[in-house]
């Protein structure tokens, strides 16, 4: 449900680095790839599709001392992308022909310059495609600068578009390498929103170079409900990054990863209890974050007292984000996040209460050739 409130009234893996172009529309896939790249097909693969419909959901990253190393797919919210041979698209060039949704006016149709079309291209890159050309429609769900992984959830969705319409030859390891190209030039090198935006559930950033992903199996006979309350207010990633601190006491450190390995345990025991409690322990990002983000505090305190196991910020934020083992109680916290937005930050806010998505990227339509 959504709630709006108003005042009353009122590396081992390296991939050539992509050239600088003057603007157009498509792209052609560069096959000239370093001698250190990954060894996937040698032939290029036939089109198996003439078109195909993906979606990826969104995320929630951090997930409180988690910071680029912890995060979850949520159900319901997401982006998708719809993909076809294209006869007029030169063959071996990806062109982004449409954008739609909340956002749409300030991405660029460039490929060069949009998530959508960065992942696209690496995932051809990886395939080999020269001689097929391909038009990609993106449908934005998902609001710019949320903290629900908004750019991810583009570049989620077109990587298993390209990779479904040559017939899935690659894993999720390599979708998520594709989708990391994307991230790395709009947000940084980070995968805690890409890895479970194709992966589903919780994902586990082990080590980044090589990268190794972990998926963190949440019981399914658990109920587990996030309870997501974005205000009108946008937080750039960049921006939130650069206001992290360049050094922390040892204490700090010792505690994060106490909290860190706590909320695993956790949401692998099925801890509810335990995972809102860690959630809520960051005492390194969060600190430096929630005063940049009007009424933050006080909204992470209003889910407290409303019953939340516990509350953090989403990614970079500005949503904020409570967990809770049930739906009605979450719609609840819900309202009282919403009005705690509105009376400490001025600011109005939507509530959205959702599962946990276990399932990620996928194929949602298809036609064959």
């Amino acid at each position: 449900m959504a709630i709006c409130y108003q005042a009353t009234p009122v590396k081992p893996v390296v991939l050539r680095p992509t050239p600088t172009f003057k603007p157009v529309n498509s792209f052609r896939c560069n096959l000239s790839l370093p001698s250190k790249t990954l060894e996937l097909s040698i032939s290029e693969p036939e089109p198996v599709f003439s078109s195909v419909k993906t979606f990826a959901p969104a995320t929630v990253a951090n997930l409180g001392p988690g910071f680029d190393f912890l995060g979850c797919a949520v159900d319901g919210l997401g982006d998708s992308v719809s993909l076809s041979v294209d006869s007029s698209v030169h063959p071996g060039q990806i062109s982004i022909s449409h954008i739609s949704g909340d956002p749409c006016s300030k991405l660029s149709r460039n490929p060069l310059y949009n998530c959508a079309g960065i992942a696209a291209i690496e995932v051809m890159k990886m395939l080999g495609i020269r001689s097929v050309g391909l038009s990609l429609s993106l449908h934005k769900g998902l609001p710019l600068g949320s903290g629900l992984g908004s750019s991810a959830a583009s570049a989620a969705a077109a990587a298993v578009a390209v990779n479904e319409i040559f017939g899935g030859k690659l894993g999720s390891e390599e979708l998520v390498l594709a989708g990391l190209k994307s991230e790395e030039k709009v947000s940084g090198y980070h995968a805690d929103n890409v890895g479970p935006a194709i992966m589903g559930g919780f994902v586990l950033i082990r080590n980044y170079e090589p990268l190794d992903l972990k998926k963190l199996t949440f019981p399914g006979d658990k109920e587990l409900y996030f309870v997501l309350v974005t205000p009108e207010f946008e937080a750039p990633t960049k921006k939130m990054r650069a206001a992290l601190p360049l050094e922390i006491a040892m204490a700090h450190h010792v505690w994060n990863c106490s909290q860190a390995g706590a909320l695993v345990a956790s949401v692998l025991e099925g801890d509810l209890v335990g995972l809102g409690k860690a959630l809520s322990g960051d005492k390194i990002v969060e600190p430096r974050r929630a005063p940049l983000i009007p009424g933050m505090e006080a909204v992470k305190k209003a889910a407290i007292e409303a019953g939340a196991f516990g509350c953090t910020i989403s990614g970079a934020g500005p949503t904020a984000v409570a967990v809770i083992d049930c739906e009605e109680r979450g719609e609840k916290i819900g309202e009282k996040m919403v009005e705690a937005f509105w009376n400490e930050g001025n600011l109005k806010a939507v509530a959205f209460v959702t599962r946990l998505d276990r399932v990620g990227a996928r194929l949602v339509d298809s036609n064959p050739r």
